[in-house]
């Protein structure tokens, strides 16, 4: 059991079937083939050469396929994380030199120690900090980000490496008159056949084909003596072995991005992780801890061998999927196919040039922006759009590690103010029923002059308990002199802190002293268990509990002999001891 729950490779590998493996082959060389020119694009994101794109495109999916619970995740190289890589770097060592690419590793194995810890812990739950809206937001000022940043490949200009894109912006407008138009004809052309070429068949790796074409005219037109630049020689052979190990100093400076590369490269693949695995509900379940574990152990041991933070990618997981991969062997494949290309073919990407690199990229990054979401959330929650407004604005300014933690930042004060400003209902009745509804909601509801029923949806804790008397008061000022009777409906309250039950015990002594009683009514289990402990109920009186609000309502009638119904069945909640 404990071997198939941390190597789930033994749940499916012992198993495995021919038939499957056609589904496989397929998947494995289509993402094998799409990941040789995004591994080696995303990699000059994170300002690293492009061979160590390839080098995040290999070891990191063999683990991946022996520790991850996906069946269909392409792990390697992401453009956010590339991105997180740069704008946590850049201010640390100049892009490319031998420092940055060691700080790089080092990078990958802190994030991966990191994940994998969270996983043993089991804290996969830390994600949930990261609400959808704030990966949003984050997400597409990112994009603009990253595409901002090609901008120097597209148009053939020197332009300063840096993640603010309004300054980029202001220096890319005065360099427009220095446009290298041979290298920017290339790159327009390079993203229209891209586009044309997925909207003729999803399944045609548009990237590779762009690729060849592209080294064909500049090999054969000679372009790179005319100012277009090209890649040039990418070192053959599969990466060696080497610790990747640094300055204690170094470590202490890294933390603060290697949390963030961690818990967003964790949300990345859960979310598409489990978006896919929906469609496979029958064959296989996510594990979010086991994930944790998966891709810390991928970023660890990819970090020996040349690897930067890798993550599950979305576009590449959806080819995977849709090219008919089975089981985590389409990713063995996928990396044997990189393989092969570091062993034998990488003399063929000589005459690469950048500007198409920078074309795949602008390409990938328009995927990340989810207009039908922004729609969604301006029709549905104004809070949420306003939340993944405020990280886009963050992320824009300031840069990329305020956008995260602006984001969350931002997240739970919403979180604390929701909290403290909880929903609070005063009931009535719906004529001729025993149902009691929100007055607001409801108009065809009845109110009782004497009687004030008041239902909070929230816990009720030491945060909100000063807005709840409060607004009790209110309640009671507009009932007046002829209110007798206030009935408390705990049925939407999970829990009460001790600072809340002494206001409510105030509460009632201070009614009791106006000769107004206060009932309690639908109180949950785990409630009045603590009602019990704390000698709560035997303060206010046993008979001050009800199971509804209309045996309350009868009970308060007969006892001041003002309405004299039949004989009446009182449900007590006074009688239910706490579970031991």
């Amino acid at each position: 059991m404990k071997l198939k729950t941390y190597l789930p490779i033994s749940n499916w590998l012992p198993t495995y079937k021919r038939a499957q493996l056609s589904g496989d082959l397929s998947a494995g060389v289509t993402v094998g083939v799409m990941l040789i020119p995004q591994g080696m694009a995303y990699a000059m994101i994170a300002g690293l050469p492009p061979v160590y794109g390839l080098y995040a495109a290999l070891i990191p999916q063999l683990m991946y396929a022996l520790f991850g619970t996906s069946r269909q995740l392409a792990v390697g190289p992401v453009a956010m994380d590339s991105l997180l890589v740069a704008a946590g770097l850049s201010t640390l060592a100049i892009q490319g030199t031998e420092n940055y690419i060691a700080l790089a590793l080092l990078l990958s194995f802190m994030v991966g120690s990191i994940q994998l810890i969270f996983g043993l812990l089991k804290m996969g739950f830390l994600v949930n900090f990261l609400s959808k809206p704030i990966i949003s937001g984050f997400t597409i000022a990112a994009a603009l980000i990253i595409g901002i940043n090609q901008l120097r490949h597209v148009l053939g200009v020197s332009l300063p490496v840096q993640n603010h894109p309004i300054e980029l912006l202001y220096h890319t407008l005065l360099n427009l008159p220095q446009i290298h138009w041979p290298t920017f004809i290339m790159a327009i052309a390079g993203i229209l056949l891209m586009v044309g070429l997925k909207k003729i068949h999803r399944s045609i790796p548009s990237a590779l084909v762009v690729v060849a074409l592209s080294i064909l005219v500049v090999q054969f037109g000679n372009l790179e003596t005319r100012g277009v630049q090209i890649i040039g020689t990418i070192p053959s052979g599969l990466p060696s072995f080497a610790l990747p190990f640094h300055t204690l100093d170094m470590i202490y400076e890294l933390l603060p991005i290697a949390f963030t590369v961690a818990m967003v490269a964790f949300m990345e693949s859960i979310a598409v992780a489990k978006s896919i695995q929906a469609k496979h509900a029958d064959t296989y379940q996510i594990n979010n801890n086991q994930e944790l574990i998966g891709l810390g152990i991928s970023n660890m041991a990819g970090s020996f061998f040349g690897a930067y933070p890798t993550a599950g990618g979305f576009g590449r997981s959806a080819v995977n999927n849709e090219a008919g991969a089975q089981t985590n062997m389409a990713n063995i494949i996928s990396a044997a196919l990189v393989a092969m290309t570091l062993l034998f073919f990488t003399e063929l990407f000589f005459y690469l040039p950048k500007a198409i690199l920078g074309a795949i990229i602008l390409v990938a990054v328009t995927k990340l922006i989810d207009l039908d979401y922004l729609k969604y959330l301006w029709r549905s929650s104004k809070e949420d759009f306003l939340l993944l407004s405020l990280t886009f604005l963050i992320t824009l300014i300031w840069g990329v590690k305020a956008g995260i933690m602006g984001g969350v930042l931002c997240a739970l004060l919403a979180l604390i103010r929701r909290t403290a400003y909880p929903h609070i209902a005063v009931l009535g009745r719906l004529a001729s029923t025993d149902d009691y509804r929100n007055v607001r909601r409801f108009k065809q509801t009845e109110q009782d002059p004497a009687v004030l029923i008041i239902r909070q949806d929230a816990a009720m804790h030491f945060a909100n308990i000063a807005i709840f008397t409060a607004t009790l008061q209110e309640e009671i000022l507009k009932k007046g002199a002829p209110l007798k009777l206030i009935i408390l409906h705990c049925g939407s309250i999970p829990h009460i802190d001790t600072t809340a039950l002494q206001s409510l015990e105030l509460l009632v002594t201070s009614m009791k002293k106006q000769q107004i009683a206060v009932y309690f009514t639908h109180v949950i289990g785990p409630v009045r268990d603590l009602f019990v402990k704390s000698n709560f109920l035997h303060n206010i009186g046993e008979d001050h509990f009800f199971s509804d609000v209309t045996t309350a309502v009868d009970y308060f009638y007969q006892q001041h002999k003002t309405r004299n119904p039949a004989k009446l069945q009182i449900a007590m909640q006074s009688n239910v001891r706490p579970e031991k």
